[in-house]
This record gives C-alpha cells, sequence and structure tokens, in this order.
C-alpha cells in the first residue's frame, strides 16, 4: 500500500459525506429551535426553575437534569447556520428569538433567587463565575459535536451529552442570582461565560455548515462575505481574550496552591509549636498560619517566613498567627490545672509527631537498605547481582515482646562464590546490620 493510498484510507474514517442528513432535512432540523413560543418557552422557564433550585442547593444532579431539558441550543445552532449560509433574515430572526429567551430566563431566575430563602452561593453557583479558556476550549468543541450531530443520520445520544458540557443554563440562573442578591460580580462573570458558550456554539456551527458545504439559499457577494468573515474574527477575538487572562491566572493559583502545600507541611512543626490550622489564599497570595505552643518570637517568625524563599513562591504573604500559647498565663497561675493539662496534652501531640516522622523516616531507609547492602560488598564480591532486604518482628509464645529479625537475600551470577566466602559475607552483614536476628541467604 502506497503512502497516498494509505492516507485516503485513513481519511475514510473521519469522513461524513456518508452519513450527512440531506440539506433540506438539515435546514428543517435546525430552523425547529428557533421559535420561542408555546411549548419551547414553558420547557425554558421550568428548565431555569430547576437549575435555580439545583444551585441554590448545591445538586449537581439538579442541574444536570435542568441542561438537558433546555431548549437554548436551538437558536444558537440557528445563528451559526445562518451566518455560515449568509442568511441575514434568518439571523436576525434567531436573535430576536435567544434575545427574548435570555430575557425570559434572567428573569425567571431573578423571581426565584428574589423569592427563595436560601442565599448562600454554593461551589455550583460560584463555578460559573470565573470563567477561563478552558470554558471556551469546552464550548467549541462541544458547540462541534452538536452540529455534526444534527447533520447526522446517527445522532445516537450526542446532543444530550453537549447540553451537559456547554452549560448554558447555569450561567444565566447565575447571573439572575447576582440580579437577586445584588452581587455585581456574580451577573458579570456569569454572562460572561455564557457569552463565552453562547458565541463559540455558534461558530462551532457556522465552520462546521461550512465544511459540510450545505447550500447558500440567499444572494450573497465577495464584499458581504469578507464583511461577514470579519466580524467573526474580531468577535471571537473579543470573547476569547479576557478567558486567556482568566485561564493564565487559574494556572498561577494552581501552582501557587501546590507550592504553599508543600511549604505548610515543611513548617508544620516548629521549635515547639504546632500548625493547628493553615490557610491559603491563592488570589491574595496570602498564607496564613496558626500555631500552638510556646510563644513565637520575632526571629522565629522570621525564620518561618523566611523558609517560603525555599519552595520557589514569590510574592507569597505569610501571616503568622499565635493560637494556643501557655505564655498567655500570668505566673501566678503556673499551676493551675488547666494550664498543666494543656500543657501535658501539647507536649504528647508533639511527641506524636516526633515518633511519627521518625518512625516514617525509618521506613523509607529500610527500602533502600538493599541498595546500600549491594553496593558496598559488591567491590569486593561482584558475582553479587542483587540484594532484597527486609525487615520485621518475629513472635514467639513464650514471649510477651517479639524482636527485631532482618531477611538480607542475595542473588549470584553464573560463577557463584565459594562455600567460605558465603560465611564472610554473612559475618559482613551481621555487622553491618543493627537487627536482633538476621537471616542470609543466597539464590
Amino acid at each position: 500500500m502506497t503512502p497516498a493510498q494509505a492516507f485516503r484510507k485513513i481519511t475514510e474514517y473521519f469522513s461524513l459525506d456518508s452519513e450527512v442528513e440531506s440539506h433540506d432535512f438539515i435546514h428543517a432540523e435546525i430552523l425547529k429551535g428557533l421559535r420561542f413560543k408555546g411549548t419551547n418557552l414553558w420547557i425554558l422557564v421550568f428548565a431555569i426553575v430547576v437549575a435555580s433550585v439545583g444551585l441554590n442547593v448545591n445538586s449537581t444532579a439538579v442541574i444536570i437534569g435542568a441542561m438537558l431539558i433546555s431548549p437554548l441550543m436551538g437558536p444558537i445552532n440557528v445563528m451559526g447556520y445562518s451566518i455560515a449560509t449568509y442568511d441575514f433574515d434568518l439571523f436576525r430572526k434567531a436573535i430576536k428569538n435567544f434575545a427574548f429567551a435570555v430575557g425570559a430566563s434572567l428573569i425567571a431566575s431573578f423571581l426565584y433567587f428574589s423569592l427563595s430563602p436560601l442565599s448562600t452561593a454554593h461551589s455550583e453557583l460560584l463555578a460559573r463565575t470565573s470563567p477561563t479558556i478552558y470554558d471556551v476550549i469546552i464550548a467549541f468543541f462541544g458547540g462541534v459535536a452538536g452540529i455534526i450531530a444534527i447533520t447526522s443520520k446517527n445522532k445516537g445520544n450526542v446532543i444530550p451529552g453537549v447540553a451537559i458540557a456547554t452549560a448554558l443554563m447555569p450561567p444565566l440562573c447565575t447571573a439572575g442570582y447576582g440580579l437577586a442578591t445584588g452581587q455585581l460580580e456574580f451577573f458579570l462573570g456569569a454572562m460572561y461565560l455564557f457569552t463565552i458558550n453562547t458565541v463559540f456554539i455558534a461558530i462551532a456551527s457556522v465552520i462546521v455548515t461550512q465544511l459540510l458545504k450545505l447550500p447558500i439559499r440567499t444572494i450573497v457577494d465577495d464584499k458581504q462575505k469578507k464583511k461577514v468573515n470579519r466580524w467573526i474574527t474580531i468577535v471571537s477575538f473579543v470573547v476569547i481574550l479576557p478567558s486567556v487572562y482568566f485561564g493564565y491566572g487559574l494556572v498561577q493559583n494552581e501552582k501557587f496552591s501546590e507550592k504553599a502545600s508543600n511549604y505548610i507541611a515543611n513548617v508544620s512543626l516548629f521549635e515547639g509549636n504546632y500548625l493547628l490550622k493553615s490557610d491559603v489564599n491563592q488570589n491574595k497570595r496570602e498564607i496564613t498560619l496558626v500555631y500552638g505552643g510556646t510563644e513565637l518570637n520575632e526571629s522565629q517568625k522570621e525564620v518561618i517566613k523566611d523558609k517560603v524563599h525555599d519552595f520557589e513562591i514569590k510574592d507569597a504573604n505569610i501571616i503568622i498567627q499565635q493560637g494556643l500559647t501557655f505564655s498567655n498565663f500570668s505566673d501566678n497561675n503556673n499551676n493551675n490545672d488547666e494550664t498543666l493539662k494543656l500543657r501535658e496534652e501539647l507536649s504528647h501531640l508533639l511527641n506524636e509527631v516526633k515518633l511519627r516522622d521518625s518512625k516514617l523516616d525509618s521506613i523509607q531507609k529500610n527500602q533502600y537498605m538493599g541498595r546500600v547492602l549491594l553496593n558496598e560488598i559488591r567491590t569486593i564480591y561482584p558475582q553479587l547481582k542483587t540484594c532484597t532486604y527486609a525487615s520485621s518482628y518475629k513472635f514467639k509464645d513464650s514471649l510477651d515482646t517479639p524482636y527485631e529479625t532482618a531477611i538480607v537475600l542475595f542473588t549470584l551470577d553464573s560463577l557463584g562464590i565459594k562455600k567460605e566466602d558465603k560465611k564472610r559475607v554473612d559475618t559482613w552483614v551481621r555487622s553491618r546490620v543493627k537487627a536482633q536476628e538476621i537471616k542470609v541467604f543466597f539464590d
């Protein structure tokens, strides 16, 4: 098979020609989503209320259900289709009906949140207020999948999946929440996300319609085509630019959080003080540390703050607060039972932490003990190819406490070693490894 034949074979797998519906069927199918009267309007209002309830009670399942029954994708696909086919009358109708649907959605969500006794902004609401470049990617490729499904004979379950992925309903409901509660940042953030979804679903529809070469049903000259393409480019650039900025901020915040977590773990125990609580504010670049124990002086606080440079955290504001401290008690209260109890509890806690750290350190060293032994002994006996080391406890019914047992297994090459050399290796291992009992084996 020649390279050209192989290329044609591969392109056959991606070809849509054999599965595309007739042009008249596609035209009629897309126009079905244009009108917002009667059934479509009531479904839209009900979907908005359901989505608002889901956001209000922080229920992901309810939000997904609302997205599945929402008819908002229809006019967006009509807008993209009308632009691709240069049908400006159809585009104006789509814009008019879409604006009406958006207005009805905002009113419905505004009324719901105005009447709802719950006003807390949960995670599902907050997630719709900070769009990034990743939302652009989701909207565009979701829109591509949606318009391909509409034009294809094999639709499958793509449309419901696209409705969930592109998420047109939740941003509108979040915008209604912002209006109802007087929080402008919620309204603007959610409407920006909704704009991203709308624009890039429509652009995806434009691209796929043109790739499928659906017929242009109106008379249009090249000058008008260039003007339309210019406006598509301008709108795309204007909408996408802020999302790139927000996406960059998101990446920087994630990096900051990761480095901050490593820093916090490093300073969790400091000179008799135990970290009781920590908080990371990504946007303000603040790390708050609350310690308990002996009162930290200014020099100790500076040492803790300087450690942040070891983790390459730039422009971080380290706030150190004293939680539980015994210096708050006066000398006359040193014998107070409560003070002594707190001191004992803290001392016990610090000892437990030190014991845990020493055990973890010991376990980590044991994992690499085989490598240490092999590297040392192979200078004398290169016939030893591998070394396995394990340490455990042996229990006997006649003893109350177990004793430590180390097992060392050496693998030999084809030449092997003499019996007396095995004894020398055994003796060396026993002197090298500190354990109550040692078993050395050769394979």
